[in-house]
Protein backbone atom coordinates (compact mmCIF):
# COMPACT_ATOMS: atom_id res chain seq x y z
CA UNK A 1 0.00 0.00 0.00
CA UNK A 2 1.14 3.52 -0.72
CA UNK A 3 -0.06 7.10 -0.99
CA UNK A 4 -1.16 7.48 -4.60
CA UNK A 5 -1.06 11.24 -5.26
CA UNK A 6 -0.40 14.63 -3.75
CA UNK A 7 2.24 15.89 -1.33
CA UNK A 8 2.93 12.41 0.12
CA UNK A 9 2.82 10.57 -3.22
CA UNK A 10 4.67 7.25 -3.18
CA UNK A 11 5.07 7.03 0.62
CA UNK A 12 4.59 3.40 1.72
CA UNK A 13 1.87 2.57 4.28
CA UNK A 14 1.86 -0.35 6.68
CA UNK A 15 -0.99 -2.85 6.79
CA UNK A 16 -2.63 -4.00 10.03
CA UNK A 17 -1.34 -7.50 10.89
CA UNK A 18 -3.86 -10.35 10.81
CA UNK A 19 -7.01 -10.92 8.80
CA UNK A 20 -9.51 -8.78 10.72
CA UNK A 21 -8.75 -5.55 8.85
CA UNK A 22 -9.35 -5.31 5.11
CA UNK A 23 -7.43 -2.33 3.76
CA UNK A 24 -8.74 -0.48 0.73
CA UNK A 25 -6.67 -1.60 -2.25
CA UNK A 26 -4.71 1.01 -4.20
CA UNK A 27 -6.95 0.34 -7.21
CA UNK A 28 -10.15 1.06 -5.27
CA UNK A 29 -8.56 4.03 -3.50
CA UNK A 30 -7.52 5.54 -6.81
CA UNK A 31 -11.05 5.05 -8.17
CA UNK A 32 -12.60 6.65 -5.07
CA UNK A 33 -10.47 9.78 -5.31
CA UNK A 34 -11.05 10.15 -9.02
CA UNK A 35 -14.78 10.25 -8.19
CA UNK A 36 -14.62 12.68 -5.25
CA UNK A 37 -11.61 14.89 -6.04
CA UNK A 38 -9.07 14.25 -7.09
CA UNK A 39 -7.77 17.20 -5.03
CA UNK A 40 -9.26 19.31 -2.23
CA UNK A 41 -9.15 22.92 -1.12
CA UNK A 42 -8.91 22.52 2.64
CA UNK A 43 -11.60 21.32 5.02
CA UNK A 44 -11.87 18.66 7.73
CA UNK A 45 -12.08 14.92 7.03
CA UNK A 46 -13.19 11.99 9.18
CA UNK A 47 -11.87 8.44 8.69
CA UNK A 48 -14.22 6.67 11.08
CA UNK A 49 -13.27 3.00 10.69
CA UNK A 50 -9.70 3.97 10.00
CA UNK A 51 -7.94 0.60 9.84
CA UNK A 52 -4.59 1.62 8.33
CA UNK A 53 -5.66 5.25 7.91
CA UNK A 54 -5.04 4.99 4.16
CA UNK A 55 -8.15 6.92 3.06
CA UNK A 56 -7.69 9.82 5.47
CA UNK A 57 -3.97 10.03 4.71
CA UNK A 58 -4.72 10.11 0.97
CA UNK A 59 -7.16 12.98 1.57
CA UNK A 60 -4.51 14.91 3.53
CA UNK A 61 -1.97 14.33 0.77
CA UNK A 62 -4.49 15.74 -1.73
CA UNK A 63 -5.24 18.98 0.11
CA UNK A 64 -7.58 18.36 3.06
CA UNK A 65 -6.41 20.54 5.98
CA UNK A 66 -6.92 18.09 8.82
CA UNK A 67 -8.22 14.57 9.38
CA UNK A 68 -9.58 12.76 12.41
CA UNK A 69 -8.94 9.02 12.50
CA UNK A 70 -11.00 6.69 14.70
CA UNK A 71 -10.74 2.94 15.19
CA UNK A 72 -11.80 0.68 18.03
CA UNK A 73 -8.77 -1.64 17.76
CA UNK A 74 -5.53 -0.65 19.51
CA UNK A 75 -3.42 -2.30 16.82
CA UNK A 76 -5.13 -0.22 14.11
CA UNK A 77 -4.62 2.99 16.08
CA UNK A 78 -0.92 2.15 16.43
CA UNK A 79 -0.63 1.50 12.67
CA UNK A 80 -2.42 4.79 11.85
CA UNK A 81 0.09 6.65 14.05
CA UNK A 82 2.98 5.01 12.20
CA UNK A 83 1.42 5.69 8.79
CA UNK A 84 0.65 9.38 9.35
CA UNK A 85 4.25 9.75 10.49
CA UNK A 86 5.59 7.93 7.44
CA UNK A 87 3.44 10.11 5.16
CA UNK A 88 4.59 13.31 6.85
CA UNK A 89 1.09 14.39 7.86
CA UNK A 90 1.16 13.71 11.63
CA UNK A 91 0.74 17.42 12.42
CA UNK A 92 -2.58 17.41 10.53
CA UNK A 93 -3.96 14.25 12.17
CA UNK A 94 -5.89 13.47 15.33
CA UNK A 95 -6.13 9.77 16.18
CA UNK A 96 -8.53 8.22 18.67
CA UNK A 97 -9.36 4.74 19.86
CA UNK A 98 -13.13 4.49 20.09
CA UNK A 99 -16.08 2.77 18.48
CA UNK A 100 -18.02 4.63 15.83
CA UNK A 101 -21.18 5.39 17.80
CA UNK A 102 -19.32 6.78 20.80
CA UNK A 103 -16.99 8.72 18.54
CA UNK A 104 -19.92 10.41 16.80
CA UNK A 105 -21.33 11.53 20.17
CA UNK A 106 -17.92 12.84 21.25
CA UNK A 107 -17.33 14.68 17.98
CA UNK A 108 -20.79 16.27 18.19
CA UNK A 109 -19.58 18.31 21.19
CA UNK A 110 -16.83 19.99 19.14
CA UNK A 111 -19.00 21.88 16.61
CA UNK A 112 -16.55 21.17 13.79
CA UNK A 113 -18.45 19.86 10.76
CA UNK A 114 -16.72 17.60 8.26
CA UNK A 115 -16.34 18.24 4.54
CA UNK A 116 -15.36 14.65 3.77
CA UNK A 117 -16.25 11.40 5.57
CA UNK A 118 -14.92 7.88 4.96
CA UNK A 119 -16.84 4.88 6.30
CA UNK A 120 -15.13 1.54 5.69
CA UNK A 121 -16.59 -0.68 8.41
CA UNK A 122 -16.40 -4.46 8.74
CA UNK A 123 -18.61 -5.91 6.02
CA UNK A 124 -21.00 -7.44 8.57
CA UNK A 125 -22.08 -3.88 9.44
CA UNK A 126 -24.75 -2.64 7.05
CA UNK A 127 -26.17 0.30 9.00
CA UNK A 128 -24.03 3.14 7.67
CA UNK A 129 -27.14 5.00 6.50
CA UNK A 130 -28.36 5.06 10.12
CA UNK A 131 -24.95 6.24 11.32
CA UNK A 132 -24.90 9.01 8.71
CA UNK A 133 -28.39 10.14 9.72
CA UNK A 134 -27.15 10.36 13.31
CA UNK A 135 -24.13 12.38 12.21
CA UNK A 136 -26.36 14.75 10.26
CA UNK A 137 -28.63 15.11 13.27
CA UNK A 138 -25.63 16.18 15.36
CA UNK A 139 -24.60 18.79 12.79
CA UNK A 140 -21.39 16.92 11.95
CA UNK A 141 -21.57 17.47 8.18
CA UNK A 142 -21.01 20.64 6.17
CA UNK A 143 -23.55 21.57 3.54
CA UNK A 144 -22.13 20.03 0.38
CA UNK A 145 -20.16 17.39 2.29
CA UNK A 146 -19.19 14.16 0.56
CA UNK A 147 -19.40 10.72 2.14
CA UNK A 148 -17.67 7.56 0.91
CA UNK A 149 -19.08 4.23 2.13
CA UNK A 150 -17.13 1.09 1.33
CA UNK A 151 -19.16 -2.09 1.78
CA UNK A 152 -19.86 -5.63 0.66
CA UNK A 153 -21.04 -5.74 -2.95
CA UNK A 154 -24.00 -7.90 -1.92
CA UNK A 155 -25.50 -4.96 0.03
CA UNK A 156 -27.11 -1.88 -1.52
CA UNK A 157 -27.65 1.36 0.35
CA UNK A 158 -30.59 3.63 -0.58
CA UNK A 159 -30.09 6.23 -3.30
CA UNK A 160 -31.60 8.96 -1.13
CA UNK A 161 -32.27 9.42 2.57
CA UNK A 162 -32.33 12.35 5.01
CA UNK A 163 -30.42 14.93 2.97
CA UNK A 164 -28.06 12.38 1.39
CA UNK A 165 -28.17 11.77 -2.34
CA UNK A 166 -26.14 9.09 -4.08
CA UNK A 167 -23.56 10.54 -6.44
CA UNK A 168 -21.92 7.29 -7.50
CA UNK A 169 -22.12 3.54 -6.97
CA UNK A 170 -19.41 1.22 -8.22
CA UNK A 171 -18.42 -2.43 -7.69
CA UNK A 172 -14.91 -3.82 -7.57
CA UNK A 173 -15.18 -7.58 -7.14
CA UNK A 174 -16.57 -8.24 -3.64
CA UNK A 175 -16.21 -4.58 -2.69
CA UNK A 176 -18.68 -1.82 -3.49
CA UNK A 177 -18.36 1.93 -3.02
CA UNK A 178 -21.34 4.23 -2.53
CA UNK A 179 -20.67 7.97 -2.57
CA UNK A 180 -23.16 10.50 -1.25
CA UNK A 181 -23.50 14.27 -1.46
CA UNK A 182 -25.10 15.85 1.59
CA UNK A 183 -27.32 18.92 1.91
CA UNK A 184 -29.20 19.67 5.14
CA UNK A 185 -32.87 18.87 4.68
CA UNK A 186 -34.01 22.39 5.58
CA UNK A 187 -31.91 23.75 2.69
CA UNK A 188 -33.43 21.21 0.33
CA UNK A 189 -36.92 22.13 1.50
CA UNK A 190 -36.19 25.84 1.07
CA UNK A 191 -35.03 25.38 -2.52
CA UNK A 192 -37.96 23.16 -3.39
CA UNK A 193 -40.43 25.55 -1.81
CA UNK A 194 -39.06 28.66 -3.49
CA UNK A 195 -37.01 29.80 -0.53
CA UNK A 196 -38.08 31.99 2.36
CA UNK A 197 -40.76 34.64 2.29
CA UNK A 198 -38.60 37.56 3.35
CA UNK A 199 -39.99 40.93 2.28
CA UNK A 200 -43.59 39.71 2.09
CA UNK A 201 -46.18 41.07 4.48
Amino acid sequence: MRVIAGSAKGRPLKAVPGMNTRPTTDKVKEAIFSMIGPYFDGGLALDLFAGTGGLGIEALSRGIDKAIFVDREKISVDIVRQNVGAAGVASQAEIYRNDAERAVKALAKRSQPFRLVFLDPPYRMTNMDELLSEMAGHGLLEAGAMVVVEHDASHRYPERFGGFEQRKYAKYGETAVTIYDYEPEERINDSEGGGTQDGQS
